[in-house]
């Protein structure tokens, strides 16, 4: 046991207070989020001036209500993946980073799952305006299921077969 009686408080696996664990998942959780909010970003920034071009004016109905669906996703997506920033700089100071790390987790997974949709959703109306070709639906859920493979199955995955039963976790 530590002099300062720390021990007791340490969880299992690292050597770390819940408070330093909450500064090292705060800091990882950040890193993620910069990635996934430069990528909403840039297609969001996109899709906003997509409306003001001619071409947008002689699309179909269906087309411009599938850019309406996209660019609200892209929306939904970015204030999903903006919140966590938003979400610390009004609690912080509380002493509740670990509520606030738990919180921002969930907002930054519900911004990737509308990221997905957004990409999806983008992906479908560019491959609709470029051909009518009836492959299109079949390309769009070829990319979808290479993203859910690679965002979510492989991740499950692996948590599932390297995570033991007994790590500590609720």
């Amino acid at each position: 046991m530590r002099e300062d009686g720390k021990d007791a408080a340490r969880g299992h696996g690292r050597n770390e207070t819940e408070e330093e664990r909450a500064d090292r998942r705060w800091q990882e959780l950040v890193q993620e989020i910069r990635v996934a909010q430069t990528g909403v970003q840039i297609l969001f920034g996109f899709l906003l001036t997509v409306v003001f071009t001619p071409h947008f004016q002689g699309l179909a109905q269906s087309e411009k209500t599938v850019y309406i669906i996209t660019v609200v996703l892209g929306s939904l997506a970015t204030g999903a993946l903006i919140g966590p920033v938003a979400f610390h700089r009004i609690v912080s100071g509380r002493r509740i980073k670990p509520q606030a790390v738990v919180w921002a987790s969930r907002l930054t997974f519900t911004g990737i799952v509308l990221l997905l949709a957004t990409l999806t959703a983008s992906l479908y109306l560019v491959l609709r305006v470029a051909t009518d070709s009836v492959v299109v639906p079949w390309l769009v859920a070829g990319v979808l299921a290479w993203y859910l493979l690679c965002w979510f199955v492989l991740p499950l995955w692996a948590r599932s077969r390297y995570t033991s039963k007994d790590d500590g976790r609720p």
